[in-house]
């Protein structure tokens, strides 16, 4: 016997789910299905919710634990974990297709030396999603709607209660977001969350980390052999939050689609476990599905194998 709501297994006189808590004696009412991305119940017969879009996983409980998977299409999908070191998910994902040639993909990373990190990315990640669907409506310019979009996550971050501390920063996130108009993308970001386009016989990085690593490297000061060997090596230098205001005008970068592939958002806790475009692409050539989910949850599966160090974040869409 399992649970209709979230098919945990069941005792034959359990009166309740233990893990949902659906009512599961006879003379109840049948459970509203709920999103797992926002929570509403209007789900089709299909499994899509008519508010945001995303596809409810089967099986999957109504409210969103520190592992989400989102199935938005077959084409449009991503997966955020915790992975194996870390008590909870700083990371956050947005995913939307506002109509079938257009789509937004956002990943955030909560800056872990900041207080309440995970809502600093969840407050970027929503912020950013609903502005960039409600602004694709109209005609303006994609740069435009990109950075007026992060200047809204910008204001979400900043609107997280937090008091001020010494040893803590303000709540902080990186952010790095697309806009798909049919084979045209947009890239905004701050940060090291990445965006790449992986063809099939081609990589491209469409985004330049907000580091320090690279400011040594592009200064000259360092090497970057030497760089990498330094413990500011992965410190980050533009982010979303309070204490970042000034800075917080995101890098844009335009691309076409030059045929079939993939474009690919992630978190260093992907990155980190493939930091040249090369051994990322071959990741993405051996793993390939289908389905941009199950390519999704490979991805993150091998980050979880080789340690799961951070917060995996992966979101693809594919053409």
């Amino acid at each position: 016997m399992q649970c209709p709501n979230c098919n945990t297994s069941l005792l034959p006189d359990d009166r309740f789910c233990d893990n949902c808590g659906v009512p599961l004696m006879a003379d109840s009412p049948s459970p509203t299905l709920a999103c797992t991305n926002c929570g509403t119940s209007a789900i089709d017969a299909e499994g899509y919710c008519a508010q945001c879009g995303v596809r409810t996983v089967p099986g999957a409980s109504a409210v969103p634990k520190d592992r989400i998977e989102l199935a938005v299409s077959q084409r449009l999908a991503g997966v955020s974990d915790p992975g194996l070191k870390h008590d909870r998910n700083e990371d956050a994902i947005a995913l939307q297709t506002v109509n079938p040639d257009q789509h937004i993909l956002v990943v955030c990373d909560g800056v872990s030396s900041s207080q309440t990190p995970e809502l600093a990315a969840q407050a970027a990640a929503t912020a950013t999603c609903q502005s960039l669907a409600a602004a694709l409506q109209g005609n303006e310019a994609a740069e435009l709607v990109m950075k007026r979009s992060i200047t809204a996550a910008l204001d979400a971050v900043c609107a997280v209660p937090y008091q001020a501390q010494e040893d803590r920063d303000p709540p902080s996130t990186t952010i790095v977001a697309a806009i798909v108009q049919a084979t045209r993308v947009t890239i905004g970001w701050l940060g090291d969350s990445r965006a790449y386009w992986i063809g099939a016989h081609s990589i491209q990085p469409l985004t330049q980390d907000d580091s320090w690593l690279n400011d040594m490297v592009a200064s000259g000061k360092l090497s970057e052999a030497e760089a990498r060997q330094s413990p500011y090596a992965h410190a980050i230098n533009r982010w979303l939050g309070a204490d970042a205001k000034d800075d917080a005008v995101p890098s844009i970068f335009n691309f076409t689609v030059p045929g079939s592939g993939y474009l690919l958002l992630c978190s260093d806790g992907l990155w980190n476990y493939a930091p040249t475009p090369n051994q990322l692409a071959e990741l993405v050539q051996r793993y390939t599905a289908p389905e941009a989910i199950v390519l999704s949850r490979r991805l993150v599966e091998y980050a979880r194998s080789q340690g799961g160090r951070d917060n995996i974040t992966v979101a693809i869409l594919s053409f």
